[in-house]
């Protein structure tokens, strides 16, 4: 019995009831848990306040600097923007100026009119208009990025059902030796100094990358030059590139095409030979 009294009045041990009685003695449990809690998020809100105002008021302050600055910018912007406009006008007065002077060297050196004209024709320094055919040619419409072993591959492009260099380069010869006079690719006259490469995936002609589908005008015999073409081993070539890669294409003949002159033809090397000279070669 005695057992049993001591565990009833002794219910709390006796290591408990010290360290309560230490906690309360230090003050620790002076402040509720719920009160400091309050406080503490009191404090942070304070804090995050301070923080949100002192931010304001520096970009208070900067705003005027900023705008200061972006209108700087815009204004330098239209500035050189109108500084190019003026050098694009330049460029397009001296190309037409160098065009008329051309025409002129090509009558004096010609002769006769007749003899002239032709060979602005051909050399392309002069614009032509006349019968032909309209050859439009036009990536697959679902180009794949990756060749994975096609026989294209190797050639330079990764994506298969893209038009390349080569193609153009193969239906423009095809074209000449079909019977065209003269020859442009969406717009760009072509002369016997012309060249059609590659850069990157691009397709330059005389340096000026093209943007596809690509249109090609040849004026000629508009029938006979679609039908020849079309036999030529460069338009089974095409053809092929239709059928194997889906690439499209699509020629018709047009009763009168305009082609404008090649924007410059400078001979640099090759020079005319004077009568003295072929007499004496």
């Amino acid at each position: 019995m005695s057992l049993l009294t001591n565990v009833m009045d002794h219910s709390l041990d006796e290591g408990y009831a010290e360290a309560a009685a230490r906690k309360k003695a230090a003050g620790d449990g002076g402040v509720p848990k719920p009160l400091r809690a309050k406080l503490g998020l009191a404090a942070g809100l304070v804090l995050a306040a301070l923080v949100v105002t002192v931010g304001a008021a520096q970009a208070r302050i900067a705003a005027p600097a900023i705008a200061k600055e972006r209108e700087e910018l815009i204004d330098r912007i239209d500035s050189e923007t109108e500084a190019a406009d003026k050098l694009e006008d330049s460029v397009d007065r001296l190309r037409d100026d160098v065009s008329a002077r051309q025409r002129a060297a090509l009558k004096a050196a010609g002769g006769d009119s007749g003899q002239a004209d032709l060979v602005g024709i051909l050399s392309g320094a002069t614009e032509v208009h006349g019968p032909g055919v309209k050859l439009v040619v036009d990536d697959a419409k679902e180009a794949s990025t990756g060749a994975g072993g096609d026989a294209r591959e190797t050639s330079g492009f990764s994506d298969t059902g893209r038009v390349r260099d080569r193609d153009m380069q193969r239906v423009v010869n095809g074209l000449w030796q079909s019977g065209a006079e003269a020859v442009s690719i969406n717009g760009q006259r072509l002369t016997a100094l012309s060249a059609i490469r590659a850069a990157g995936d691009a397709i330059l002609v005389d340096n000026k990358p093209l943007v596809p589908p690509y249109t090609v005008l040849a004026v000629g015999d508009g029938k006979r030059l679609s039908s020849k073409f079309q036999d030529s081993a460069d338009g089974l070539y095409l053809a092929a590139l239709q059928e194997n890669f889906d690439i499209r294409t699509r020629i018709s003949v047009e009763s009168d095409l305009r082609l404008p002159a090649a924007p410059s033809v400078i001979v640099r090397t090759a020079q005319p030979s004077t009568e003295t000279e072929k007499g004496t070669s």
